[in-house]
């Protein structure tokens, strides 16, 4: 199983993985490899699956994908690679994707495409969008290798209940290949470990899932990709957040004879391709790896690093910058930064204005002194003199200025030297409208847009910790971490001025965006209910902010961005006792 990092519309490049990942296969003795989903075109493709011309560049993509493997001495050694194809008998109908695309695997083999299938299951929920972008498959391949026969099928048919996989017991296959492009989300290599257990009893077969890593726009994928056997036996793991080749050998029945085989009783058509009828010869097996499992936090903390790092390299960035304020938000984003990129690319500006603290300035210039970054200090007060000199402004207007000025600043920089902006809000704050349009809120990158205030907090803490135990300098200054947090926009201000104590705060907010609770409901499970109230008008204020925010890496069951669409112009408010 390669699990590997394709780059979303790069077929030449990602074909180059394939056959990199190939050779190192056939070097290390393997009978098959497979790839994750879509690895040739990158996933996912949203709509450029619409585009006749990039269906088309997949499609011959593939052949000649197929060709090359062949001419580079590897077309003995079965590859499956998932890629878009176009649905051949798909009649052309109002609602159904331009050009009948299809989300589809290919098994490539003596210079050949010789299997082509395609996803049935095609998700519509949270973060995807495959109903609008695909026509559903209908068949599951199996295919006769050294006399087992393997079934293949695509991610989410491996979720939903029914389709090809019901029918793989039916099939009699040995072994269920899936390949996937699963994103990552919080304590979900749990809950896919347990249904590859479930599935694979289910099946009668063993099951091989093999899943991508790396960042594409929002989404980060993390590996984790793992093998058990029929009774749910777990055999290999590969690691998390890290391209790896896993190599497993696995004791699989031979197949019976196909002729007269009953009709499956979940009414799927099974497609069966013969490779080749001879067992291989007995021999030592290797033993299977399992890799070690990140920690919750740590696991965290790569897919905001993976992100990250994804980000800036497959859009050609060749370094960031952001504004460092002495502040928690800024201090971690640019220890993600320093850690996804190096030091050297990693630029930050401190900003002080007349309300700056001396403690925000010498706690900034003390994480530059840390990590090493590249810094400059440039003093907003007097361009904000020039804008107050030229317009009369006073309160919310005058706060809001200096974080416009200085998002000013920072997109000049990114214009006069290439930097990526990198935007340092926090979830809790994107909920709420804690933040200036054009001014915190600018930039191109939002590597904790999906953290909730808490959790930068521990992540922080988390990272010293760890940077303790490995016997390094914690890079974040621990007043950075213990000081109340305030905007600095007033004399005095903090925080909790405006916005109630941040752990009372995310529980609500985890409730309210996170699982959709209503009013009543958000009550009964014991929030007050003035604070709900509140919290709700906040929140559904702040919706055409959110639109106007960039992206960040999804961490969690349900973001900003891609999982959560509610219109901007909305006057619904539930009046008390409904949901």
């Amino acid at each position: 199983m390669a699990q590997v990092n394709p780059t979303v519309g790069d077929l030449e490049g990602n074909c180059g993985i394939v056959v990199d990942y190939a050779r190192r296969a056939a070097e290390a003795g393997a009978h098959l490899a497979v790839f994750p989903e879509m690895v040739v075109t990158g996933y996912p493709v949203e709509d450029l699956a619409l585009r006749a011309s990039f269906a088309e560049a997949s499609i011959e993509a593939v052949r000649g994908l197929a060709r090359r493997l062949e001419d580079e001495g590897l077309g003995g050694l079965p590859v499956v690679v998932g890629f878009l194809n176009r649905s051949a008998d798909a009649a052309p109908r109002y609602g159904r994707p331009a050009g009948a695309p299809q989300n589809a695997l290919a098994l490539l083999h003596g210079g050949e495409v010789r299997v082509v299938s395609a996803k049935h299951h095609l998700p519509n929920y949270g973060v995807f969008d495959e109903f609008r972008n695909f026509v559903p498959g209908e068949t599951l391949p199996v295919v006769r290798l050294h006399g087992v026969d393997v079934a293949l099928v695509i991610c989410e048919d491996l979720w939903q209940e029914g389709g090809p996989v019901a029918a793989v017991r039916d099939a009699g296959a040995g072994l269920l290949v899936v390949l996937n492009g699963s994103p990552y989300e919080r304590d979900k290599d749990d809950e896919r470990l347990a249904l590859c257990q479930r599935r694979a009893r289910e099946a009668g077969a063993a099951l091989a899932y093999v899943n991508m890593v790396g960042g594409q726009d929002e989404l980060v994928f993390d590996g984790d990709s793992l093998i058990v056997d029929a009774g749910g036996e777990l055999l290999a793991r590969g690691p998390q957040f890290e391209e790896t080749l896993l190599v497993t050998d696995l004791e699989l029945p031979v197949a019976a004879p196909a002729e007269g085989a009953p009709v499956p009783v979940s009414g799927i058509r099974i497609e069966r391709h013969v490779l080749s009828e001879e067992p291989v010869a007995a021999y030592e097996p290797l033993p299977g790896r399992v890799e070690p499992r990140l920690d919750d936090l740590a696991e965290v903390y790569a897919a905001l690093v993976t992100g990250t790092r994804d980000y800036v390299r497959k859009n050609r960035f060749g370094s960031v910058v952001l504004g460092l304020s002495g502040g928690i938000d800024s201090a971690l984003t640019a220890t993600i930064a320093v850690d996804a990129l190096g030091p050297e690319r990693v630029n930050v500006v401190l900003m002080p204005s007349r309300y700056s603290s001396d403690h925000s300035v010498s706690d900034a210039e003390e994480l530059v002194k840390r990590q090493g970054v590249n810094a400059r200090t440039v003093a907003v007060g007097p361009m904000v003199d020039a804008f107050e000199a030229a317009v009369e402004i006073d309160g919310l207007a005058a706060e809001n200025l200096q974080a416009r000025v200085r998002g000013q600043l920072l997109m000049t920089l990114s214009n006069q030297h290439g930097h990526l902006v990198l935007t340092t809000g926090n979830k809790s704050e994107l909920a709420t409208g804690y933040s200036t349009l054009y001014g915190d809120s600018a930039g191109g990158y939002a590597p904790i847009k999906d953290a909730w205030k808490t959790l930068v907090w521990e992540l922080s803490k988390w990272r010293n910790a760890e940077a303790a135990r490995r016997g390094e300098v914690p890079p974040i200054p621990e007043n950075s971490i213990s000081k109340p947090p305030s905007a600095e926009l007033r004399p005095g201000q903090l925080d909790t001025d405006s916005l109630p104590d941040y752990e009372v705060l995310d529980a609500l907010l985890d409730d309210y965006v996170g699982t959709d609770l209503g009013r009543a409901e958000l009550v009964a499970a014991g929030h007050d209910a003035a604070l709900v109230d509140r919290v709700i008008r906040m929140v559904d204020r702040a919706e055409y902010k959110r639109r106007q925010y960039p992206p960040g890496p999804k961490i969690s069951r349900r973001n900003f961005g891609r999982d959560r669409r509610l219109p901007i112009t909305n006057r619904w408010t539930a009046p008390a006792g409904l949901a």
